[in-house]
C-alpha cells in the first residue's frame, strides 16, 4: 500500500513523533511505500521519505508571526497548497494523521478525504475534544468544553493567555468534531481510556479502533535483561506540571535512595533551584534514546507520576520492555499497562502515597525477565501492525 504519514514535526520531540516515525519504519519493513508530510522545521530528521512540507510558523514570534500562526490554525492557503501537491505527487491510498492541529491544521483530513484517500487518525492527545489538548484546568481533569466551549477563554486555559485561549477557541470551533467526522474513516486510540473519551464525545464507535502503542522489534532484546540492578530509580519525561514531577521530587526528597531525572521542560530551572539541597536527586537533562534505554535497563524501577490523563504512557512501555517495573499514578491509559506483576499504582498528586510506593518497589524483588517477556508479548509490533492494517483496509 501507499501510505502518507502526516505529523506537524518529524523528529523525536515527544511521544506522538516517536510513534509516528516508528510506525512509518514498521510499514516500510513490511513492504509498504510510505511517505511523510510535515512542517518545515530545522530540527526535523533528514528523512528521504518526506514528500511535502508546509512552511514554518511560530506563535511566539512577532505580531506578524502570530498572525501567520492564526491563519495556519484556520487552515491557510500555504498548507492547502503544499498538501495538495504532496497528494498529487505521492498518490497515497491511505493518509495516516498523527498530531496535525495548529502547525498544520485538520484541513489535511478534508483534503485527503476529497482526494479519495482512506483517512486514519491516531489520537495522541485530546485536542479533538479539548481546545488545550490536555483535558486539564488548574491541574485537575476537566471536560467542560464538551458542553461549554467558551470555558477555554473564560478560564484562560491555553497557556494562561487570553490571546492563546481565543485562538484555541477559534480552532476548536472551526474544526469541530461534527464537521470532521465525515472526513475520517477511523480514529485510532492508543488506549481503551482514550476510546471511552471519544465515545463520550459522540464519536461513533464504528469509527473507533483501539490499537496500543508498540515497541519496535529492533529495540527489544538488544541486550540481556539485567536481573541485578544499580542502586537508583529514575524518571524519564518532560519537566512540566501535568507530568507530576514536583510531586515526585517531594516524595524523593524524603527517601534515602537515588532518583535520576532525565528530561527538560518549563519547570526545569525552578525544580533545580528548589531541590538543589537534595544530593541524591541527579539531573541528567535531555538524553539520547540509547541513553534512555541504558538508564532504564539498569534502574531498580522507573516512576511515572502523571497528573493528567496520559493517553497511553510510552515511558512506562519503554520501562517494562527493559524489564524495569513502574511506579505510576492511576491516570488515563496507564492502568492498562501497569499491574501488580510489573509495578505499583497510586493516586495522583499524593507525595506521601508515592513515597510509600517507591519504598515498596525498592524493597521488592522483581522478576525483571518476566516483566520484559510479558511487555514484549503484549506490545510487540506484529500485533500492532495487523490491527493497523485492518484499520487501513476497513477490516474488523
Amino acid at each position: 500500500m501507499r501510505v502518507l504519514h502526516v505529523n506537524k514535526f518529524w523528529y523525536a520531540r515527544g511521544g506522538d513523533c516517536v510513534m509516528a516515525m516508528a510506525t512509518a519504519r514498521l510499514l516500510r519493513r513490511m513492504g509498504h511505500e510510505v511517505g511523510v508530510f510535515t512542517m518545515e522545521y530545522p530540527l526535523n530528521d533528514a528523512d528521504p521519505h518526506i514528500v511535502g512540507q508546509a512552511p514554518a510558523v511560530d506563535f511566539a514570534g512577532s505580531p506578524a508571526d502570530k498572525w501567520r500562526y492564526l491563519r495556519r490554525v484556520m487552515g491557510d492557503a500555504d498548507t492547502r497548497r503544499a498538501f495538495t501537491q504532496a497528494l498529487a505527487d505521492f498518490e497515497p491510498q491511505v493518509v495516516h494523521l498523527h498530531n496535525v492541529h495548529s502547525y498544520l491544521s485538520p484541513v489535511v483530513a478534508q483534503l485527503a478525504h476529497e482526494h479519495g484517500c482512506r483517512v486514519v487518525w491516531t489520537m495522541h492527545d485530546y485536542k479533538i475534544i479539548c481546545p488545550t489538548y490536555s483535558c486539564l484546568r488548574d491541574g485537575k481533569p476537566c471536560t467542560a468544553c464538551l458542553d461549554h466551549a467558551l470555558d477555554v477563554v473564560n478560564h484562560r486555559c491555553m497557556k494562561h493567555s487570553l490571546p492563546a485561549s481565543i485562538a484555541a477557541l477559534l480552532e476548536a470551533t472551526k474544526w469541530n468534531r461534527q464537521r470532521m467526522l465525515p472526513w475520517v474513516d477511523a480514529f485510532v486510540c492508543p488506549s481503551e481510556f482514550m476510546a471511552r473519551q471519544l465515545s463520550a464525545a459522540d464519536i461513533p464507535e464504528s469509527k473507533i479502533r483501539v490499537i496500543h502503542n508498540f515497541m519496535p522489534t529492533d529495540r527489544l532484546g538488544q541486550s540481556p535483561v539485567a536481573q541485578g540492578r544499580a542502586d537508583y530509580c529514575c524518571y524519564v519525561g518532560r519537566l512540566s506540571p501535568e507530568k507530576g514531577v514536583d510531586t515526585l521530587l517531594q516524595a524523593a526528597a524524603r527517601l534515602p535512595f537515588t532518583l535520576k531525572v532525565a528530561g527538560d521542560g518549563p519547570l526545569a530551572d525552578d525544580l533545580h533551584r528548589r531541590y538543589a539541597h537534595c544530593s541524591h536527586i541527579e539531573w541528567l537533562g535531555r538524553i539520547t534514546p540509547a541513553e534512555v534505554d541504558n538508564l532504564l535497563h539498569l534502574a531498580r524501577f522507573s516512576v511515572m507520576p502523571s497528573e493528567w490523563w496520559e493517553v497511553f504512557g510510552l515511558g512506562a512501555l519503554e520501562s517494562l520492555c527493559s524489564g524495569t517495573p513502574v511506579v505510576a499514578t492511576r491516570m488515563g491509559g496507564i492502568p492498562e499497562l501497569v499491574d501488580d506483576s510489573c509495578g505499583l499504582l497510586v493516586a495522583p498528586s499524593d507525595a506521601d502515597a508515592l513515597a510509600s510506593a517507591m519504598q515498596q518497589a525498592w524493597n521488592r524483588r522483581w522478576d525483571h525477565a518476566a516483566i520484559a517477556r510479558q511487555a514484549a508479548t503484549r506490545f510487540g509490533e506484529q500485533r500492532h501492525y495487523q490491527l493497523l492494517l485492518n484499520a487501513y483496509t476497513a477490516s474488523e
